[in-house]
């Protein structure tokens, strides 16, 4: 039977044969990790597919600092973007070696590169990430995905491939979200009730759908991918795809992948769901934008416990038999409704909830080394972005909805089954 060799164990092995054929040749110390440095055959190669505001702001700036991972190639439609980005990465490597390309498939086609960090807009993160995985590839991708269905498959293909996944998201390596979410899993609060999460209102809108002329950098064909022709326009692109229903879920997607995700993962429903949603919108009217303006949700558990979902200022507040315990404002300090809870010290025997205070970029680093799932792993980030699109098919519907987490499909009403996805444009599909 013969052993499949990686392409760091080839690196490895490469430089050690090397180096002994050679001899008494003078090998550079980094080359060998000495100094503090991390020898090649340690690093992981990166290529970014997509290198927008958050793309570059949050997540290149992330990888830049990691001295086991190396930027090779920057792609994005948007050729400001992509130039942006690739003197980010040569300046910070003190050379030109940067690749780029407004085409996502010649990342995925290199051999030389290990994962790719993915930036997209939403309708194009699932089906970049399959055929990364399919590529050979290792993934960090953005939340969330575009339709339920899209997430089984994202599921699947990743499982089948045994590759790494990591749902891209800061907030389990935040203390504050960490901490709420043991304390209620330990029964701190006592039996839990209720969960009350507040997301953000919608930017303000309705968005200009007046036709523009595109401009000469972008590649607007392949901005838009799998979603259905439309003219550009500048609301449609970069920040503001959020608000449109061929590219996003709106607010509700956009925020509720972060707070749903720590009250599933308190809940200890992270993979399952709720069994009733039921919700009312508004949306705006005569203009681009056409997703949830305004919204009033209220899921319901089989464990009995209520969650419901309001617009406001970002927060989250778990509700118990013994007392409450939460926070108001995006990252804001916890509180509770004793000091004792607040104080509460978690005991070695307790349940202590898997996390990286580094962050989602350290830890997917680490999880491609070890080959364990990282800390928002595939299963609990296409869940979380159910619990989402369940909301926007109760608003749509407009009544009550019963959701079977286990068969994941709703129960007795074919017509929501049907929301649960999309079609793609050719040439794109996904399978």
């Amino acid at each position: 039977m013969k052993r499949r060799i990686n392409r760091r164990t080839f690196l490895c092995h490469s430089t050690v044969l090397g180096a002994l054929v050679t001899m008494p040749q003078v090998v550079p110390s980094s080359v060998l990790g000495k100094d503090g440095a991390t020898p090649p055959s340690e690093r992981v190669t990166i290529g970014f597919i997509g290198t927008g505001g958050h793309g570059i702001g949050r997540n290149l700036r992330m990888y830049l600092p990691q001295l086991d991972a190396k930027v090779l190639a920057v792609c994005d439609v948007d050729g400001n973007n992509m130039v942006q980005a690739q003197k980010l990465v040569n300046e910070k490597y003190g050379n030109q070696d940067c690749a780029t390309t407004k085409d996502f498939r010649n990342i995925l086609a290199r051999p030389d590169i290990d994962a790719v960090m993915i930036s997209t807009p939403d309708h194009w993160h699932v089906l970049m990430s399959v055929m990364a995985i399919k590529a050979g590839k290792d993934v960090q991708c953005e939340k969330p995905t575009l339709t339920i269905e899209e997430g089984k498959i994202l599921v699947r293909t990743v499982r089948r491939y045994g590759k790494v996944f990591q749902t891209s998201t800061e907030d389990r390596s935040e203390r504050v979200y960490h901490r709420m979410a043991e304390l209620v899993r330990n029964g701190r609060i006592g039996k839990l009730q209720r969960i009350e999460v507040i997301l953000p209102k919608q930017p303000n809108g309705p968005g200009d759908s007046t036709p523009q002329p595109i401009p000469p950098e972008l590649d607007w064909d392949m901005w838009l991918g799998p979603a259905p022709y439309a003219p550009y326009t500048k609301d449609r692109v970069h920040f503001n795809f959020r608000w449109i229903w061929d590219y996003s879920g709106g607010i509700i997607c956009d925020w509720g992948t972060h707070l749903f995700d720590t009250a599933q993962w308190a809940n200890d429903t992270e993979r399952s769901g709720p069994v009733e949603i039921e919700g009312a919108g508004t949306y705006w009217e005569g203009g681009l934008y056409n997703t949830v303006k305004d919204y009033d949700v209220t899921y319901r558990y089989g464990n009995g416990v209520e969650m419901t979902c309001k617009p406001g200022n970002p927060s989250i507040k778990f509700i118990g038999t013994d007392g409450w315990i939460g926070n108001h404002g995006w990252l804001a300090p916890l509180e509770a409704s004793s000091p004792e809870i607040l104080n509460s010290v978690i005991g070695p025997e307790e349940i202590h909830l898997y996390t990286n205070p580094a962050g989602e970029h350290r830890d997917f680093l680490d999880c491609v080394k070890s080959r364990k799932d990282p800390y928002f792993p595939v299963d609990i980030g296409h869940r979380v972005s159910t619990v989402c699109h369940l909301a926007n098919i109760a608003i749509k519907l407009g009544r009550k909805l019963e959701w079977d987490p286990e068969k994941e499909r709703f129960v007795g009403d074919t017509e929501a089954d049907r929301m649960m996805s999309r079609p793609m444009r050719s040439p794109w599909r996904l399978t």
